[in-house]
């Protein structure tokens, strides 16, 4: 009877009762809805295991009901039972086995089951001697080794043991860590092989030993899986896209004798957000070739179902070659797309590159000047003796300068201005150098400082410009022309400079960037006349200085040029706004009511009037909206002006001319995008590296792309949490 009633006693500890009245077996207590200890949920009547999974806000329960007694007992689903095997022994009664160390666990006998927490202790903290020894494998190479703060291995877990917490709950998914592994790799650039690396597969383990480590083909499948997810999402924002779309070009070229050509989409959304996507990274067999070009932009077009939404492509090419390239390019798409203006808008040339170009001319014509001044540098830096020496000078000689010597970076061309314009407070103190040390010889001649001074000079003006674009985070194509006028004028100022050498020097720059002026001036123009702080009225200015008495010719170029691309999206079927739709609707709703019943009558005796208007308005034709925008007052500048915000404000009062302005602000004047530097971009063909070139070039366009879209797509899914708690060591 006494071993009847400590049997009762045991099983009632054993399954606790919840206030529900359902049977919770185990050593976990469950309260209405609260977990207060282990991993298991009870919810209502629901009983769910702690092991089942949990995906979002959904709990999916396995369970099994036995009629004969009404308690829910659940399939042994727990993760335990990867590590268990549960053995019948005598009398009816089975031990958990683990799989790794053999040792044997009371699990059942006849009605009473222990429950798997003391099989999880032995998994989770170490108990299993087998896991153990796995551990130390994994933690230093010498037994004798210590960590940061000195302690050994073997001591430091002896300490500090940790043991997680929800990992239960945490639903391993073997494709999902696919597809992570597949975004990790695409987002930063790791070899598709990195897979197949030992230490890779070690790590892996360490993290997750359910993880089974995929082979290069079948991650490359991940990855073009990825791709082809990001594309669909991009597709159907292209679909929502209520304007044109404006095209970036660049040219790879590889070891061998292949090439591609990267094509990016430049728009403003519904939101008046400007945006840029990649949409193709192509193989070609003669990238620099306008039939393969144009071949490359018409298949990019049709993939993404934008065959009449093309308005102008933005080339890298050098400026001999550009009048043919450009006119074979606008011929052969001409016939394929309806391009808008008879083409004229439709190449721009790269600001960035031009002002990169221009800069990498003036350092080459003093490149024999620059070359004394690093090795001078050098010469000074190689000691601290040299460089007190050198300070002591220049105390000496009182120069008020705070510039501080340094190297440039060869390839980036806005170091060797700052490098040139440091020295340049110096040249005294390199003279001097040179006189009172006999090691020093490189010290430049005064007519090296004048060809320094003139090279500085020039540099500024482009150094100026390129950081009044990177200041903006999306620079819109209207900012262009205010440093591209100021620039054209400073260098026809310059070339007739009274001293030689800087005349020269502005005549060499002026000729390479007079010719970018002519094939971009007008689109420049036409973007400036968007931004409601200038219209026309800036052209106007500006031509002035830069033409005389011919810049009235100039601009009558620029006004038929705006009138007559205004006349083209007039000519346009317009979709309206629903705010606009919304405001016709309530404006005629009266008005139909009102002529239904004749002409219309206030009561107050003035019909003769009403009809005196209706006349006038009828002899005289109203506005156009882009003439009605030209002829309102200039909106005051302030730094804070947001022109996009201000034409989605305006669009209901301007529905046609909004239009043309999104499409013409989205123009990108720059390949460089958001977030680079200018002073990088090089001109020419980018390299692509061997690696990349190894691949089938299906799967480097997906790495290429897949990049670009990821880094805008939304949020992944968080990975379960697991909560590391700390249990002190004995």
């Amino acid at each position: 009877m006494a071993e009847e009633t400590a049997n009762n006693t045991q099983v009632a500890q054993d399954n606790e009762i919840t206030p529900d009245g359902e049977a919770v077996q185990g050593d976990e207590m469950v309260q209405g809805e609260e977990l207060t200890q282990g991993d298991e949920l009870v919810q209502g009547e629901e009983l769910a295991q702690g092991d089942d999974l949990v995906q979002g806000n959904e709990l999916v329960v396995a369970e099994e009901t036995t009629p004969r007694t009404g308690i829910r007992r659940r399939r042994k689903k727990s993760l335990v039972w990867e590590h268990f095997t549960i053995e019948e022994v005598a009398g009816g009664a089975t031990r958990a086995c683990c799989n790794l160390c053999k040792q044997t666990f009371a699990y059942s006998s006849g009605s009473k089951i222990a429950g798997t927490s003391h099989l999880k202790r032995h998994i989770t903290l170490g108990s299993c001697p087998k896991i153990k020894n796995q551990e130390q494998r994994l933690a230093l190479p010498s037994a004798g080794g210590t960590d940061n703060d000195g302690e050994g291995t073997a001591e430091r877990r002896t300490k500090r043991r940790y043991r997680y917490t929800g990992y239960a709950n945490a639903a391993f998914d073997q494709d999902r860590s696919c597809s992570y592994l597949a975004k990790m790799i695409i987002q930063h650039d790791y070899p598709l092989h990195i897979v197949q690396q030992p230490a890779f597969a070690t790590f892996i383990e360490s993290l997750q030993p359910r993880f089974k480590i995929v082979d290069v083909d079948t991650m490359e499948g991940e990855v073009y899986a990825v791709y082809q997810r990001e594309k669909e999402n991009l597709l159907q924002a292209f679909n929502t896209m209520p304007g044109r779309i404006s095209l970036t070009i660049g040219l790879w070229t590889t070891s061998q004798t292949l090439g591609y050509v990267s094509l990016a989409g430049q728009f403003i959304d519904s939101e008046w957000k400007v945006h840029r996507r990649m949409l193709s990274f192509m193989m070609v067999s003669s990238p620099h070739s306008e039939n393969a070009l144009s071949e490359a932009i018409s298949m990019c077009l049709s993939d993404w179902n934008m065959k009449d939404r093309l308005f102008t492509i933005t080339l890298d090419n050098e400026c001999s070659s550009h009048d043919i390239y450009s006119a074979n390019l606008r011929d052969h798409l001409s016939n394929k797309n309806n391009l808008m203006l008879k083409g004229q808008l439709f190449v721009v040339r790269c600001y960035a590159h031009i002002l990169n170009a221009a800069a990498l001319d003036v350092i080459a014509s003093i490149h024999g000047v620059i070359y004394s001044i690093r090795e001078s540098i050098k010469f000074i830096k190689a000691s601290s003796a040299r460089e007190e020496k050198f300070a002591e000078i220049a105390l000496q000689l009182e120069i008020p300068s705070t510039k501080t010597l340094c190297l440039d970076v060869t390839t980036q061309w806005n170091t060797t201005y700052l490098m040139l314009l440091a020295a340049l407070d110096y040249k005294q103190a390199f003279t001097t150098l040179e006189t009172c040390d006999d090691n020093y010889n490189e010290a430049p001649s005064a007519e090296d400082w004048k060809k320094v001074e003139a090279a500085c000079t020039y540099l500024k003006l482009l150094y100026d410009s390129a950081h009044s674009i990177m200041a903006a985070a999306n620079p819109t194509s209207n900012l262009f022309f205010h440093e591209a006028w100021k620039l054209q004028l400073e260098l026809t100022n310059g070339t007739a400079h009274e001293d030689p050498v800087f005349s020269s020097m502005a005549k060499d720059m002026h000729e390479r960037f007079d010719k970018y002026w002519k094939d971009c001036s007008l689109v420049l123009a036409i973007a400036v006349v968007m931004d409601p702080r200038f219209k026309m009225k800036l052209v106007e200015f500006s031509y002035s200085k830069i033409y005389g008495a011919e810049a009235a010719k100039y601009v009558k170029v620029v006004d038929d040029a705006v009138h007559e691309l205004y006349k083209e999206y007039v000519a346009q079927p317009l979709p309206l706004t629903p705010a606009y739709v919304e405001q016709g609707e309530a404006n005629n709703g009266p008005a139909s009511a009102n002529n239904s019943q004749g002409a219309p009558s206030t009561g107050d005796g003035l019909l003769d009037f009403d009809m005196y208007l209706s006349e006038i308005q009828s002899s005289q034709p109203s506005k156009s909206e882009l003439e009605q925008y030209l002829d309102e007052s200039l909106t005051p500048r302030i730094q804070e002006f947001d022109i996009l915000n201000w034409w989605k404000l305006n669009t209901v009062k301007f529905p046609t001319l909004s239009k043309m302005a999104r499409d013409i602000l989205a123009i990108p004047m720059s390949l460089v995008s958001s977030g680079n530097s200018i002073f990088t971009a090089g001109t020419g063909s980018h390299m692509l590296d061997d690696y990349r070139s190894s691949l089938r070039p299906e799967i480097v366009e997906a790495l290429v792309c897949a990049k670009d879209w990821l880094q805008y797509s939304s949020a992944t899914t968080e990975a379960p949490n697991s909560t590391l708690v700390k249990a002190e060591g004995s």
